[in-house]
């Protein structure tokens, strides 16, 4: 892709965010409720102080004089004050973003090795045994809710075995002191093999549920697009020419079967990093889902529409992400 051409694709993703911004931002200022109400609750306030809060939080201005000023924020990455936090709505998001990315790049794992392999194993032995385990493996994944594979794992693995956590990100004896935020990482700074391993045990429940379901749609995919790829006629040819078998496996018929598998999983990714609300919720991970669910209760605009537009932000570029790797995959394929 020549530099014209890749700025011209950036500027093309210019108006999906301002109308994802804009329709959230409005959806936003018609829910029912008062975030001034809510943060008072049943405090004896006075009309003059209600009033007073609502003009310091700029409520008081109309809907498109704000939505106006959000933008105008946005393109200088500053988003206000959280209503809730009393302090920079960007600060709050950042403090939140490594948990959620930790989550999701230990999803990802999961379900990249498991969808990928299982997807190249059934297509291999087509028909087997093997096949049919996997294809009805996945089709159970795909249909089962996130919460409720969730909660099935809880009672499982933490309420009858007791053998992994119920939620957070690590143990009370197992902090130690932030340096990246990444408690992984942070862990292993620190020198605490016993904090890294119970921050993994942490992890596992909630990675597994979102990696899962990722996973058996990505098997279903590849397992589709490997059928496809070992039937055509370059393979036969590779094939007749005495390749081995594992090389014409994974250099000829791999690499054209990726390419779908490519797009699903960036948008798979992105919906990772947006559908993780729920699941962060059930497993309580202090992520940035869950900071957007209680943004959503307390009605914290600023928060809410910040955290929706930095996930617009990234499912676009994924999928841009996605783009490129195709040229890399198919030299065929020009954007």
């Amino acid at each position: 892709m020549t530099p014209v051409a890749l700025v011209e694709r950036l500027l093309q993703l210019v108006p999906v965010l301002l109308g994802i911004a804009a329709v959230v931002f409005f959806m936003m200022a018609l829910t029912p409720g008062d975030p001034v109400e809510l943060m008072l609750g049943d405090a004896l306030a006075t009309p003059e102080q209600k009033e007073s809060l609502r003009r310091d939080m700029g409520l008081d201005r109309p809907a498109p004089e704000r939505f106006a000023l959000f933008l105008k924020n946005a393109a200088t990455g500053e988003f206000g004050m959280s209503f809730h936090h009393r302090r920079p709505v960007g600060q709050v998001i950042l403090e939140r973003v490594p948990a959620t990315v930790e989550l999701t790049l230990a999803s990802m794992l999961i379900a990249l090795v498991l969808g990928i392999g299982l997807g190249v194993l059934a297509a291999v032995k087509r028909d087997s045994w093997i096949d049919r385990v996997a294809t009805v493996t996945s089709l159970v994944g795909v249909s089962m809710p996130g919460f409720w594979f969730g909660i099935l794992l809880i009672l499982l693995f933490a309420v009858a075995l007791g053998v992994l956590p119920v939620s957070g990100r690590i143990g009370y004896a197992g902090e130690v002191p932030f340096v990246t935020r990444f408690l992984l990482v942070d862990t292993l700074i620190a020198g605490r093999v016993d904090s890294f391993l119970d921050a993994l045990r942490h992890l596992l429940l909630p990675a597994v549920t979102l990696g899962l379901a990722m996973a058996a749609f990505l098997m279903r995919v590849t397992r589709a697009s490997m059928l496809e790829a070992l039937a055509q006629d370059y393979v036969t040819f590779a094939e007749a020419k005495g390749i081995s078998r594992a090389r014409v496996l994974f250099r000829h018929a791999l690499k054209n079967a990726l390419i779908p598998t490519v797009t699903v999983a960036a948008i798979e990714t992105g919906t990772l990093l947006g559908g993780n609300m729920i699941v962060e919720t059930v497993f309580g991970w202090p992520g940035l889902g869950r900071l957007v669910v209680e943004g959503i209760f307390t009605r914290n605009y600023p928060l809410v529409q910040a955290c929706v537009l930095l996930y617009a932000v990234t499912y676009v570029l994924l999928n841009f992400c996605a783009d490129l790797l195709y040229a890399a995959l198919n030299p065929r394929v020009r954007l």
